[in-house]
């Protein structure tokens, strides 16, 4: 989920005028009196402001992936989305459909699940192992079998692999969607309980049949 990030950019131009008149001053004014200081200073903070005026403060506004206020779980929703967006890739360089719609499920499940994390960095725990090693183990496979597809190789080993591959997409992505289902196992006992206590009061008001 990207976000703006809003930075205020000070312009330098009144601090020349500033460093400006003290320059020029300097030359008109002896600079050793106590008077002349003041003098100076007071056209000094005059040309500031003046600059100021005609120069006013910038916003900059720069977009950013993550912005949940920690970088550790910026940096792992980083690292998801960057291999949520290799295996895209990877998933349009495979004829097989089977495959090729476990990958999608793939893909579907690990941005809802980052989607889940950025709105609620608390649970970033709960899928380190996700991030840091099922996701990145599910592209590097994926790749070396985009490979063997690019390539054309053939024989016993290539088409075993290939198998095995199809064959643990399915487990793979499912395990994806069980890992996003879990993120919500606190909310749906949350929900379960305020339902329970509603429907309580309810009877207890006699306004249920």
């Amino acid at each position: 989920m990207s976000k703006w990030l809003e930075k205020q950019k000070k312009p330098v131009l009144p601090l020349y005028f500033a460093a400006l008149v003290w320059l020029v001053g300097a030359l008109l004014l002896p600079p050793y009196r106590l008077s002349n200081l003041l003098i100076l200073a007071g056209l000094s903070l005059a040309a500031y402001a003046a600059g100021s005026r005609f120069c006013p403060t910038r916003v900059i506004k720069t977009e950013v992936p993550y912005a949940t206020g920690s970088e550790d779980v910026d940096a792992m929703l980083n690292g998801i989305a960057a291999n949520l967006d290799a295996l895209h890739a990877l998933n349009a360089q495979i004829p097989d459909t089977q495959l090729s719609a476990a990958m999608t499920r793939m893909e579907t499940a690990g941005r809802s699940i980052a989607a889940v994390v950025a709105d609620a960095p608390e649970k970033a725990r709960e899928i380190d192992r996700f991030a840091r090693y099922y996701l990145p183990e599910v592209v590097k496979l994926m790749r070396a079998y985009a490979e063997l597809e690019k390539n054309g190789v053939k024989g016993e080993n290539a088409a075993q692999i290939q198998r095995e591959l199809r064959q643990n997409a399915e487990t793979t992505a499912a395990a994806f969607e069980n890992q996003l289902d879990a993120l919500y196992s606190a909310a749906a006992l949350d929900i379960s309980t305020d339902i329970a206590v509603l429907d309580g009061i309810l009877k207890s008001q006699n306004l249920t049949k």
